[in-house]
């Protein structure tokens, strides 16, 4: 599981020992963007006590797509055959993290979600709901796709997915990567199965998104998106 830090040195072992005792099976590869707070530091400590942790150090904070493609790349040369993410905050439940191992029999990704029938968000202002609600329906609309949180980022990868879908074209770095890696994901054909999830607003620390970053994002998406579907079309007629 991979997890991307920036100053979570108030969150990280917490969530870590949660994750570990969870789901003892699973190994943990800490990805910190150089965090003046002292995560770094504390990773190591976690890695020192307990072989199934290991830490990249980044030089510097380049987004949250950069860390997990980083991530991904070490856990990918390293042999998984399932690789997934989530966030150091305690918004992603580990206790939850069976319910998308078992899915993933049955899927080539799958998201922890909270827009499907049983999932929900806890402690969240209904502006920043709605922005979440507003901006997933977006997506959809403009990309054609049925996911219901392709934002999300809680997640669970075959290592035939991430191979399939080159992440070395990918250039998204920042939040608007979450919904990148899934529209190419079906773009290659391959099954996606979303799972319900209880996301918490973190207790502790403070949160990377702001109304600035989501709508940040949002553009980013339409300028995206819209290419993509003009390479759709022009891919339409020239098979026409």
């Amino acid at each position: 599981m991979v997890i991307p830090t920036y100053n979570e040195a108030d969150n990280l072992a917490w969530i870590v020992a949660r994750l570990r005792q969870a789901q003892p099976g699973v190994d943990v590869l800490v990805v910190d963007d150089n965090s003046p707070d002292g995560t770094g530091g504390l990773a190591d400590d976690l890695a020192a006590a307990d072989p199934a942790i290991s830490v990249v150090h980044r030089t510097e904070k380049a987004g949250l797509g950069a860390a997990y493609l980083h991530g991904f790349d070490v856990a990918l040369r390293s042999g998984y055959d399932v690789i997934g993410e989530m966030d150091a905050d305690g918004s992603h439940q580990p206790e939850q993290l069976g319910r998308l191992l078992e899915a993933l029999q049955d899927a080539d990704l799958v998201i922890g979600s909270r827009y499907v029938p049983g999932g929900s968000v806890v402690n969240w202002p209904l502006q920043r709901l709605l922005l979440s609600r507003g901006g997933n329906l977006y997506v959809r609309l403009l990309l054609g796709i049925r996911v219901k949180d392709a934002t999300a980022g809680y997640r669970l990868f075959r290592r035939t997915t991430l191979e399939a879908i080159d992440l070395g074209s990918v250039r998204s770095t920042g939040y608007v990567f979450q919904t990148d890696l899934a529209y190419r994901t079906l773009g290659r054909g391959l099954r996606i199965a979303e799972v319900p999830i209880d996301f918490v607003e973190r207790e502790r620390g403070d949160s990377k998104m702001s109304g600035q970053v989501a709508s940040e994002s949002l553009r980013r998406i339409t300028r995206w998106g819209l290419s993509e579907r003009r390479a759709q079309l022009r891919r339409r007629w020239s098979r026409a």
